[in-house]
């Protein structure tokens, strides 16, 4: 029996949104583009798909633009972001703890001659509100700040940025990536005061290969195309729209169950961190998570990777980390100035709507067989 406790790194399709791609694939498969009537009905599939994602988000259509993964919605908003601002400043405001879709981009433009300030979390991974305030300058043209931390499911203040952006007149763009917040936390973007917002698909059962990018309306205007061509998605991200995908995604939204979805998870959660500290000898929780779906943990002396593929064997899926990490260390978790030890032995752990509290147990009898069966690295 499969054990899915990693769905923060990808999450299984749901029935709804697969029969939703396959029926566009096999039914209404016309190019939205065309101008007869089979592709005008895949044009009105469409408008009717990015009118539910967008309801979903909580903003206009005309705001919402399709991409074909969140790390393509980061790297559009933070390239776009210093591009709009290009004659305001060369200074860019973010996070140590960001997924590397923003960070390697910002990187790539620190190279180029942009100063880049860098906020680095307190123990509990939180960013200070305060800190962030100070950091703003008058050059500063871009603050990006994820909504929900990706590996330790923290939520981080970008509401408290967009009200220090405007406090102190900075002319930033402010951008945050929703990847982990979408569905998870409500939000709207209007809400948070944000700019651009980056969601995807396979983190709310969806297939992969699609994603969104809210730009606010009033930026809209002078945004630079990111893909020129055809025109879709109103001119800025030409090309043939995935419409099995976005078919797929609006289906998501609309099956993901609200509230109720969100109690379901944190309740699985909950009783899993109970469990974890009654069974596993020594266990620490490096975060509980914030967001519902997320926490952290570390069973100090004990190689990650090795529990990673021991839990692996017993049919349980967890991660060390993001999954885009691929075996090197997390800077997350290095960020929150861990011991040698406890670094050595984190695990992600992450739950969605199948998830179960018979999941929670399976996981804490492993590693409670895992420690008995196995010496700690001193």
């Amino acid at each position: 029996m499969l054990v899915y406790l990693d769905n923060a790194a990808t999450t299984q399709v749901c029935p709804q949104a697969a029969r939703a791609a396959l029926e566009v694939m096999t039914e209404e498969f016309g190019n939205p583009s065309s101008r007869y009537a089979w592709g005008g009905r895949a044009a009105a599939r469409l408008r009717e798909d990015r009118q539910t994602v967008a309801d979903t988000l909580g903003c206009a259509p005309e705001e919402l633009f399709f991409t074909s993964c969140g790390t393509e919605g980061d790297n559009w908003a933070v390239r776009g972001a210093v591009r709009y601002n290009r004659h305001k400043g060369k200074h860019i405001v973010t996070t140590a703890i960001e997924h590397a879709a923003v960070l390697e981009p910002i990187r790539e433009l620190e190279e180029q001659g942009y100063e880049v300030t860098r906020l680095r979390p307190d123990r509990t991974g939180h960013i200070d509100p305060e800190e962030l305030s100070a950091a703003l300058r008058p050059d500063t043209v871009l603050v990006s700040v994820m909504l929900v931390n990706n590996e330790l499911g923290t939520i981080q203040p970008v509401k408290a940025a967009a009200e220090a952006i405007r406090r102190t007149q900075c002319p930033a763009l402010l951008h945050t990536d929703a990847v982990q917040g979408f569905l998870k936390v409500p939000f709207t973007p209007r809400g948070l005061g944000a700019d651009l917002v980056t969601i995807s698909g396979h983190k709310v059962r969806a297939p992969k290969g699609i994603g969104a990018l809210y730009i606010k309306k009033e930026r809209i205007s002078k945004w630079k195309p990111l893909l020129p061509g055809g025109g879709q998605e109103g001119g800025l991200r030409s090309g043939t729209e995935p419409t099995a995908q976005i078919a797929a995604l609006a289906a998501a939204c609309r099956a993901w169950g609200g509230e109720k979805a969100i109690r379901h998870i944190a309740d699985v959660k909950e009783y899993a961190l109970e469990r974890l500290r009654a069974q596993v000898e020594g266990l620490r929780v490096i975060s509980a998570g914030d967001a519902p779906h997320i926490c952290a943990v570390s069973l100090p002396g004990y190689p990650s990777e090795m529990l990673v593929r021991d839990l692996s064997d017993r049919g349980i899926c967890v991660s060390s980390g993001s999954a885009c990490h691929r075996g090197k260390p997390s800077h997350v978790f290095a960020a929150l100035g861990l011991s040698k030890q406890e670094l050595m032995g984190v695990l992600r752990v992450s739950f969605g709507p199948d998830s179960t509290r018979r999941d929670a147990e399976a996981l804490a009898d492993a590693l409670a067989e895992i420690q008995k069966n196995r010496i700690a690295v001193r």
